[in-house]
């Protein structure tokens, strides 16, 4: 137990068929392939669209090493020395994949007893992680709970040197002050096919019981866990194969206190 909750996640095993993990694949990987002819950058990025560089010298992998150790080696120096994610990603919108994914979130918010008010889904992020890729320490809510979302207005609203918009500002009205509230993860591979690349959880230093926490209970393909936003997790990396996933973030208006 976490941040004074009964349950840190719910899960359903095998929940999805072979056959939808294999439509989903499909798609994730067409757009994958459809944006590298395009010449467009495939690479996931965090907040301020920072992401690995092509050229590694002066960066550090946050992979293998935990936000205390990391601060402690480079202070100030952190972000700018520091890549937190290494995988490739598209993005889904597919009507009957929300249809088939968001049951699963309600299901999971009253099961659990969280009982968040949520009333929106984010894009579906389709991942892909190599050998040697992975995901490090992060919360989803970590940038939105200090600043909510915000709608993007062209001419003010800030853009990176890409011309491309910030990830704090988006053009979607159903998003305006909201946070990301309940996450979601699902697994679309056999789990013969890739080692490595669990999903791992840092429930806190005042946690009841283990600390740390590696979910095997989504490694059968097609299973899904559903967990608070706000909870720490990484991926650790894969050391064999492919590990392909899909992450949705529900959002609502901000916690009362």
């Amino acid at each position: 137990m976490a941040n004074g909750i009964k349950f840190n996640y719910w899960y359903f095993k095998s929940a999805l068929s072979d056959e939808v993990c294999d439509k989903i694949l499909k798609i994730g990987n067409k757009l994958i392939d459809e944006a590298k002819k395009e010449g467009k950058n495939t690479l996931a990025s965090t907040a301020g669209q920072r992401q690995k560089s092509g050229d590694k010298s002066g960066q550090i992998s946050a992979g293998h090493k935990t936000i205390e150790e990391l601060k402690n080696e480079l202070g100030d120096d952190l972000e700018k020395q520091t890549y937190i994610r290494d995988s490739e990603v598209s993005w889904l919108d597919d009507k009957w994949i929300f249809d088939k994914l968001q049951p699963y979130v309600r299901v999971a918010n009253e099961s659990a007893g969280w009982n968040f008010d949520w009333d929106f889904s984010e894009s579906i992020q389709f991942t892909k992680y190599g050998i040697n890729q992975y995901y490090g320490w992060h919360t989803d809510a970590g940038m939105c709970h200090h600043a909510k979302y915000k709608k993007f207005i062209p001419g003010v609203s800030p853009v990176n040197d890409k011309g491309e918009r910030l990830p704090l500002f988006v053009d979607n009205d159903n998003l305006v002050g909201k946070i990301r509230k309940l996450s979601m993860t699902v697994n679309l591979t056999k789990p013969g096919e890739y080692e490595g690349g669990n999903l791992k959880f840092d429930f806190g230093p005042h946690s009841e019981g283990e600390r740390f926490h590696e979910c095997e209970e989504i490694r059968p393909r097609g299973s899904i866990i559903v967990f608070p936003s706000f909870l720490h997790h990484q991926v650790t990396p894969v050391t064999k194969g492919t590990r392909y996933s899909l992450v949705m973030w529900n959002c609502g208006y901000p916690f009362k206190w």
